[in-house]
């Protein structure tokens, strides 16, 4: 059979340049958080470097010394640390606080239409009726994990319910491609392009599922899963660029490289296992290795994108600065390799 063809020591010292960066990085109680360090607790796991989990949880614990703020949809992506503190440490308090998380997303966030998340970004009624990718990976995903975790049928079930109407409302059925965002009032998708990151949300969450839920082919909507990650994945194969990476308009010659996007999908295509994929990793590999500086800032990704108007709102977006979740996603392309070996 063949392998995926990767150094593992350039592999293990980008992600130590990395999560060193990141435990660096001023990074608040917010989705850039809950990305990275969703990425530095993969990094621990895949390497089996504890110091990484110890820098982690003096974070964590300065944080709830602090005290949380109020929780949206994007706050609860710092919920997945929590998961990984409580299973390794056993300290209730980190449970204590994802159940807080749990609830909030059961019981009082915003929702549509068959109980959808509505995506929010503060207190307010952000984007009203309006889903978005990322929502997936912030929420659902850290629902699936928890209901797992915690022995919740009913938890586990609404978590996949997110990826069922997610799939309906943001996979295009002709291309196999993902929009950003909809919008149940408008019934549309507002710039209607297919945005990178929004498929590294959907592809990376979604070939989870199976790797988290035991027995997942005796839930219905995983088959909606499986089949939708199936026809993206192939979908992203013919978009990814001769540098091993993917644009931030997928299929936008004239928009840049993007890395997060590209880590997110080379990582589920990892973790997905089909030998198809391989080639295209391979180059990926090359691709995301090249954007990481030896300080472990992982380059050119694109900053904080709402759903923009058109065209020329993405691919203006800033790559100047370091970012959470490039630099998570990047951990957890790099984890998924080290693991693909075993």
């Amino acid at each position: 059979m063949a392998r995926i063809a990767f150094d593992r020591e350039r592999v293990l010292g980008a992600i130590d340049a990395v999560v060193r960066r990141t435990m660096n990085m001023d990074l608040t109680w917010d989705w850039p958080g809950g990305v990275a360090y969703y990425g530095v607790c993969e990094a621990a796991r895949a390497t089996g470097r504890g110091e990484y989990l110890d820098m982690l949880k003096s974070r964590i614990d300065e944080y709830m010394d602090l005290g949380l703020p109020i929780f949206t949809v994007n706050t609860c992506a710092m919920g997945h640390a929590l998961l990984t503190l409580h299973e390794v440490c056993g300290e209730d308090k980190y449970k204590e606080a994802a159940q807080r998380k749990i609830d909030y997303l059961c019981n009082h966030a915003l929702r549509f239409g068959d109980r959808v998340l509505q995506h929010t970004v503060s207190a307010g009624n952000d984007f009203p009726e309006q889903c978005w990718a990322d929502t997936l990976f912030m929420a659902a995903f850290f629902m699936l994990r928890a209901g797992v975790a915690w022995g919740d049928e009913a938890l586990i079930n609404d978590a996949l319910n997110q990826y069922r109407w997610h799939i309906e409302y943001l996979q295009d059925k002709r291309t196999g491609l993902w929009y950003h965002g909809y919008d149940n009032i408008a019934c549309g998708h507002m710039s209607g392009l297919y945005w990178g990151r929004a498929n590294a949300w959907a592809a990376y969450t979604m070939s989870q599922v199976a790797r988290v839920l035991p027995r997942c082919y005796l839930y219905p909507q995983y088959m909606d899963v499986d089949g939708a990650l199936s026809e993206q994945l192939a979908a992203l194969k013919a978009v990814q660029t001769e540098n091993g990476l993917w644009r931030t308009i997928l299929d936008d010659p004239e928009s840049y490289e993007e890395v997060s996007a590209s880590a997110g999908i080379a990582a589920a295509m990892v973790v997905r296992g089909n030998p198809l994929h391989i080639k295209y990793i391979d180059k990926a590999v090359e691709g995301v290795l090249a954007n990481v500086s030896p300080e472990g800032r992982v380059l050119n990704v694109s900053a904080g994108t709402a759903v923009m108007r058109d065209r020329d709102g993405y691919r203006n977006i800033s790559r100047r600065w370091t970012q959470g979740w490039g630099q998570g996603l990047a951990l957890a392309f790099f984890a998924a390799l080290l693991e693909s070996e075993s």
